[in-house]
């Protein structure tokens, strides 16, 4: 997924952290960041030990600010039971200043989101958001705010992702089948540095750039290219790609050193900047925090109490385990077959009786323990509440999307140096009813519009051998084909434009994490012995 250069970084972050003791005066400005949550309050150091750590530096400085990248709300059952509510609440009681949109912001929808923000106390930047609509659109963010800190100002200016029209809903994006957003893609980096003009002519002394674009070498807008194609920008804080990182000389569009960083993900670690009074800015990372705010965690522990119950409900005892990574840890429901995502797609299937299933590798964001499986296991593999869909489909559809979701596979699968998955791709099929062989050495011919979305495939292949129920596939008959409503009803994983016009069957049988539960419970007896590899549903030629 991400090619760093750890040897880099490493060496970033020692220097960063010999830079950035305690701050050393109480008219330094301390702000304190956070990125890609993704709902995980009790993970790494803990949302209580973020509270806990604010509230010691505001005992030594009187201008302490906390602040997030994105994607908190969405990841795991918190945020799917409660639609991100619980999340939101949580910040609330931690006491979030600003924070900005991150892509899964968006998976609850517009109008979802304008009540989130509406609910939040932090208030929501994002300068790059353009909406040519009839409707209210989004309403509850601002391009930048600008805090006074004594007789400093500092401007925050928030910038999400232009990828996130495909990494999100695309649906959620329209207006009567017609893309009413845009996140700047035609002109990033000029609205970048409108927005960065407008704080400093308003008086900002410093500008702190809250980003959510990551550092994925296929990202078309990294926040180190944000940094080299702007002037103005103090700082760049990261989210995204869930790096933990700090870039002490990234150089901006006049040759000037800037900071970068990122704090990894699931608080990971609490980013630190500070603006020292005579004017330096350093920043490091803290993974160290132990201790927690007892407070916070009484308040949080009221916000989680109604759905305790129903999340613990055991679905399935000594279960097998099920993992959603490769025995080297790497992450592998992108890039190949495997248990869980078998388990998944026959969980699909069984709930709609479908003649063919598929889940995207991007939708299975965990794996299941070992022993008892709960409610909230599930809903951590599938946590964004996608209904499962039914939509019809011929032969020759389910070819052409096959080649488009095998477009990356490669002869090999995992980059032991760099520890990703090789071509991993969050459409890559996890599928039941149908098996395919992909031949990694045909170069694809899939042809996709500028939003990486599948309009068509040329004339050599990648896919053969596709069977159907066993019998080879008849291009001309209709399949019925279940899957999320995140690709059917709304058009993700690329399928926007291809599956616009197509007879859906069913759009919304039950969750994803429903259906999951289902399948164990009445077809499997809680047993999941069964599912113990892959099966050889998808073949390769070249690996």
């Amino acid at each position: 997924m991400k090619k760093l250069l750890s040897l880099v970084i490493c060496l970033a972050m020692l220097l960063a952290l010999a830079s950035c003791a305690a701050p050393a005066s109480a008219d330094d400005i301390v702000i304190l960041f956070t990125n890609d949550i993704h709902c995980a309050v009790e993970d790494g150091i803990t949302l209580s030990g973020v509270v806990y750590y604010k509230n010691l530096m505001k005992q030594t400085n009187k201008y302490v600010a906390l602040v997030d990248c994105g994607d908190a709300i969405q990841g795991s059952y918190l945020g799917s039971v409660s639609k991100g509510e619980i999340l939101v609440d949580a910040m609330n009681a931690a006491g979030y200043d600003y924070a900005i949109l991150g892509n899964h912001e968006f998976d609850v929808g517009i109008s979802r989101l304008n009540e989130l923000m509406a609910k939040a106390d932090a208030q929501y930047l994002c300068c790059n958001i353009k909406y040519s609509g009839s409707n209210d659109g989004i309403v509850g963010t601002k391009p930048y705010a600008i805090a006074e800190y004594g007789n400093k100002k500092v401007a925050f200016v928030g910038v999400t992702t232009p990828n996130t029209m495909l990494d999100s809903d695309p649906h959620c994006f329209m207006e009567d089948d017609v893309t009413v957003y845009d996140f700047s893609d035609g002109d990033f980096y000029g609205t970048v540095q409108q927005t960065v003009d407008d704080a400093r002519q308003n008086g900002a002394d410093y500008v702190i750039v809250l980003a959510h674009l990551g550092m994925e070498d296929e990202v078309k807008y990294r926040s180190v290219d944000l940094a080299a194609n702007t002037n103005g920008i103090d700082a760049i804080l990261d989210g995204h790609s869930h790096d933990e990182f700090i870039y002490l000389n990234t150089q901006n569009k006049d040759g000037k050193s800037i900071i970068v960083a990122q704090t990894g993900t699931k608080l990971q670690s609490l980013g630190q900047l500070v603006i020292t009074a005579g004017g330096n800015i350093a920043v490091t990372t803290i993974s160290d925090i132990t201790a927690k705010d007892a407070e916070f965690d009484a308040k949080l522990q009221t916000l989680t109490a109604e759905y305790t119950e129903m999340l613990s409900k055991v679905i399935c005892s000594n279960c097998n385990g099920l993992s959603d990574k490769d025995a080297n840890g790497i992450r592998a429901v992108r890039n190949r077959e495997t248990a869980l995502g078998n388990l998944v797609a026959d969980a699909m299937r069984y709930v709609s009786g479908a003649d063919l299933a598929y889940q995207n590798g991007g939708g299975l964001k965990s794996g299941l323990p070992a022993g008892d499986v709960d409610y909230s296991d599930l809903i951590a593999v599938l946590p964004y509440g996608n209904t499962v869909a039914v939509v019809e489909v011929t032969g020759q559809e389910i070819a052409d999307m096959l080649e488009y979701y095998g477009r990356n596979a490669q002869p090999e699968t995992v980059d032991l140096v760099n520890k990703t998955a090789i071509g991993e791709e969050g459409s890559y099929p996890n599928v039941s009813g149908i098996t395919f062989t992909i031949d990694t050495t045909v170069e694809s011919s899939v042809i996709v519009d500028d939003d990486d979305m599948l309009v068509g495939v040329g004339d050599v292949r990648r896919i053969s051998n596709i069977k159907i129920g066993g019998e080879d596939i008849d291009y001309a008959k209709t399949y019925t084909l279940a899957g999320s409503g995140y690709m059917i009803n709304n058009g993700g994983s690329g399928m926007l434009h291809f599956l616009a016009d197509h007879n859906v069957v069913n759009p919304g049988i039950m969750t994803e994490y429903e259906a999951l539960a289902e399948y164990i419970t009445n077809a499997l007896g809680g047993d999941l012995s069964g599912y113990t590899g892959a099966e050889g549903r998808i073949t390769f030629i070249g690996r």
